[in-house]
């Protein structure tokens, strides 16, 4: 394999564990055996799990072997990653009807013809006490507790049921099963891939190397993706609702999202990067990447439908050309848009700002906010506008502490 294809495969990873390890295997030439699960606890994607998904992709794009494992029974007892208390266990019908659109929306992402879906119900449906019990003698309740999120709920005397410990065990029993070479997973899965590792070598099978990516960031460039907090791209959307959502982010999480998101090679985004620092705008950037995702999800010509859309809606009111970029940085997750209005020199004062805003000529994103308390989030990128002849495209920066 290639210096640039080994590169293309790195991108963006937090760990790869062992890095010689890899390079050994990928240096053999043979397909390797690259595995991700996913649990169907919700019925619809998003682009945070996209990032995994992407990988995934690469891998199948340079040769290899991509198995899609759908856990339907670890589905049952909850992941508890992150979980400060127990999660509620999926019903058998949830994890069903879950698994069934799992399978559907994958494949806008991954090559159907080269993808192996499995399910770990087909071997531990059937595992005994006996081979469950084999199973949970090769790990110790101390090692358990070296995860943190374990850890800590020990120590505040929150409970953590028996059947918790057994999830990190069944996923690593997965790709004792599957005889995985590569292991993808959220940083937050590192735990439960390395415990795959940890089982492989008491089966005498070699152990697989660990690949973790990040957790990706959603519209407000703060929290990862999430649907309960309401910052997410959903892969099944309508064409015009993803592409505006990604016209909406700000230019600087821009390239966090080709660099996770995007197939296009390392070389093509530092070109991408170069023009942007010769002085081409960052909206035009921004339209190839929206132009990218939407097109993989949905078509090239909902794509280009979509951004003609964008387009419309945004001259139809007749927008200058040439709108300003602001960037403004605050200490806290959100700033008095009075005062954003006056940084970004919009207005005198924040007197004249929240005048302004009463008077109802204040627009945000479109949208006419007359509240002169109003707020605006950190790590988001808005469209304001006061009157009827002054923009500017405001990025708001949250300072590290």
């Amino acid at each position: 394999m290639s210096s640039s294809a080994l590169e293309l495969l790195c991108r963006g990873t937090v760990d790869v564990l062992p890095m010689d390890d890899f390079r050994k295997r990928i240096a053999v030439g043979r397909p390797l055996r690259v595995k991700a699960g996913f649990d169907p606890t919700a019925p619809d994607l998003h682009l945070g799990h996209a990032v995994v998904l992407t990988k995934l992709r690469q891998f199948q794009d340079l040769g290899h072997e991509v198995i899609f494992l759908i856990g339907d029974f670890t589905g049952l007892i909850g992941d508890p990653t992150g979980k400060s208390v127990t999660r509620p266990p999926l019903t058998p019908d949830e994890v069903v009807a879950n698994a069934e659109t799992y399978q559907t929306q994958v494949f806008k992402i991954l090559d159907p013809a080269r993808t192996r879906v499995v399910f770990n119900s087909a071997w531990m449906g059937t595992c005994s006490a006996s081979d469950l019990i084999r199973i949970a003698a090769q790990h110790t309740v101390a090692r358990m507790l070296e995860r943190d999120d374990f850890q800590k709920r020990y120590e505040s005397g929150k409970p953590i049921a028996i059947h918790e410990f057994l999830y990190p065990l069944i996923q690593g029993y997965d790709s004792v099963q599957l005889k995985a070479d590569v292991e993808l997973g959220g940083t937050d899965q590192k735990f439960n891939l390395l415990v795959g590792r940890h089982l492989q070598e008491g089966a005498g099978q070699q152990p697989q190397v660990v690949i973790t990516m990040p957790l990706l960031e959603g519209l407000d460039g703060v929290q990862k993706m999430s649907k309960s907090l309401g910052n997410y791209i959903g892969i099944s959307e309508p064409p015009q609702a993803m592409f505006g959502k990604l016209m909406s982010i700000s230019d600087h999480l821009m390239w966090r999202y080709f660099e996770l998101l995007s197939l296009r090679t390392n070389e093509d985004i530092a070109e991408l990067r170069q023009q942007a620092a010769d002085g081409r705008n960052p909206r035009d950037i921004k339209f190839e990447l929206s132009l990218e995702i939407v097109s993989r999800f949905h078509s090239p010509d909902a794509a280009g439908a979509a951004q003609a859309n964008f387009i419309q809606q945004f001259s139809g009111r007749g927008l200058p050309e040439d709108i300003p970029e602001i960037q403004i940085d605050t200490a806290t997750p959100t700033l008095s848009l009075a005062t954003a209005l006056k940084s970004a020199g919009l207005v005198a004062s924040t007197s004249e700002a929240r005048r302004a805003l009463i008077q109802r000529a204040v627009r945000v994103d479109e949208q006419r906010i007359d509240d002169e308390d109003a707020r605006i989030e950190a790590g988001r990128r808005y469209l304001i506008q006061v009157g009827k002849r002054k923009f500017a495209f405001i990025e708001v920066y949250l300072q590290s502490s």
